[in-house]
């Protein structure tokens, strides 16, 4: 007879399991289906193009941030990791996919951008008192990884904000808006579903993420603007841009 249930991360694995295996992209399982995703570099997807999120740029030409040090959460090929780094930032960027990592790890050499980059979960930071390199950051930013979070993966992630978020230093954001992109399913729902599956990312309201980050003041929070294909931004309306300060 298995007793296998001890601590809270023993709760959450489990949780982990009832969902789909095709769902599974926030964990090192995970890994697989964004490698597929990344394969073809040449997709028309918007945010493959080396081009920061307007809301970051924004923030920083209007200094509600500050050159410090950065944490991209789900960098990606790293856009919005080499704009910060541009402007200064000492930046840590982590992402599931060793194709997203390699294609960023291209683009900071072209570059000639110093960024750390670590291919790995996120979420194994909060299981710590230090982030990856021993201090808090300054920044952390998340560029549509929150949205592909199951419910009880908020815990591990306001975990993560708690152990590697220096007091000060600011969260920011984009995730799909309710009513716009993602499931308007409740959280409960989901799980009971014969098997659960997120439907490509959740959707949420401005009250939605002003209740869970209700920890930390909020600065800003918006949509975010419409950025044509020629803008040196990438901006899609359906999506929230969130600021937040600890």
């Amino acid at each position: 007879m298995d007793r296998d249930i001890r601590t809270v991360e023993d709760v959450l694995t489990l949780l982990d399991g009832l969902f789909a295996p095709d769902a599974d992209r926030w964990t090192e399982g995970g890994a697989d289906w964004w490698d597929g995703f990344y394969a073809d570099r040449s997709k028309p997807v918007p945010f493959f193009a080396a081009k920061p999120d307007e809301n970051l740029a924004s923030y920083l030409d209007r200094g509600l941030i500050t050159p410090g040090r950065a944490l991209d959460v789900g960098c990606g090929p790293g856009r919005n990791a080499l704009h910060l780094a541009s402007r200064g930032f000492q930046v840590d960027a982590i992402d599931l996919s060793p194709a997203a990592i390699a294609w960023a790890e291209e683009r900071a050499s072209e570059a000639g951008a110093d960024i750390r980059f670590h291919c790995g979960d996120a979420f194994a930071l909060a299981a710590t008192r230090t982030d990856l390199s021993g201090r808090p950051y300054d920044l952390i930013y998340d560029s549509g990884c929150f949205h592909h979070l199951p419910p009880h993966r908020r815990i591990s992630y306001l975990a993560l904000l708690d152990r590697a978020l220096a007091p000060g230093g600011h969260l920011a954001l984009t995730c799909f808006a309710s009513g716009e992109m993602g499931s308007e399913l409740p959280d409960t729902a989901l799980y009971r579903q014969s098997q659960s599956q997120l439907h490509g990312g959740l959707a949420y309201t401005a009250d939605s993420l002003r209740w869970i980050f209700s920890d930390l003041a909020e600065v800003e929070l918006r949509r975010m603007r419409d950025e044509p294909p020629e803008s040196p931004h990438f901006g899609e309306p359906f999506l929230w841009t969130a600021l937040f300060r600890r």
